[in-house]
């Protein structure tokens, strides 16, 4: 059976956006480091990938690669996938509640107080535009999770998880791997995820390119748009491969060996 082999790819967004690249702003781990890959924490991973192959030397496992992006900046991956929608319907409810009161202040400077309240409760939702219409969706959120209020400081707002828009370069040139994105019911990547599969019948060191969309909090007119950054890093794998394997025994694959009768 094939293995998972799982990248993740951590994006310093707000450093990202200033310096206008992912050089020395991304960070780049996966589970193989007890098996041969190098460069953990760095933009400079190299994954091993080990293959199999059969006695007659036939492939003996393709290998699966998962790539995994978050955001440092962000509110934490583990809530739930509803998470800003479930705030942007509570912060509604809050102004709604503030705004009926507002209507049964019994004088102007209650009634201006309760308005204002309901003001600041009901947060800041981006323009609706058609290349972001799935951020637009949602009121924009501070680190902490809470609704980010209209005028308020915009330096500290919640950035939007990175995006892998493609994978390129020489291993998916020499179809070393084959990318590609799936849907998925999983909550933390939004159900959407970039796999690929790998010829592991080909040793070697293959260099891929990840295409990676970031957006920034722009603001014009007194309205709060997001606006796409397309950025892209470089990273590679090693695949070897080694003769199938007994996992009981450590040996060659046949019988296994019985104690005598």
């Amino acid at each position: 059976m094939a293995q998972q082999l799982a990248i993740i790819v951590l994006v310093d967004v707000g450093r990202a956006l200033q310096n206008g690249t992912l050089t020395d702003n991304v960070y780049l781990i996966d589970n193989m480091k007890p098996y041969g890959s190098r460069n953990e924490g760095s933009g400079a991973l190299v994954t091993a990938v080990n293959g199999t192959f059969w006695s007659d030397g036939s492939q003996g496992t393709e290998q699966v690669l998962n790539w995994l992006p978050y955001s440092i900046g962000s509110t934490s991956p583990a809530l739930p996938r509803g998470y800003h929608s479930a705030r942007s319907r509570h912060s509604d409810r809050e102004a709604l509640a503030a705004l009926s009161e507002s209507a049964t202040a019994a004088d102007a400077a209650s009634s201006g107080a309760e308005l204002e309240r309901a003001r600041a409760l009901a947060g800041t939702r981006p323009k609706h535009r058609a290349r972001t219409h799935h951020l637009s969706e949602h009121k924009i959120l501070d680190v902490t999770g809470k609704v980010l209020s209209p005028g308020a400081d915009t330096s500290s707002y919640s950035y939007p998880a990175p995006e892998i828009t493609d994978i390129t370069g020489e291993a998916v040139d020499q179809k070393i791997i084959y990318p590609a994105q799936y849907g998925s019911p999983d909550m933390v990547s939004d159900g959407w995820y970039w796999s690929a599969t790998v010829d592991t019948s080909r040793p070697g060191t293959y260099a891929y390119t990840m295409h990676i969309r970031l957006h920034r909090l722009a603001v014009q007119d007194g309205e709060h748009s997001w606006e796409q950054v397309d950025l892209s890093c470089d990273s590679s794998l090693v695949v070897t491969t080694a003769p199938k394997r007994n996992a009981f025994t450590g040996a060659g694959i046949g019988i296994l060996p019985l104690p005598p009768g």
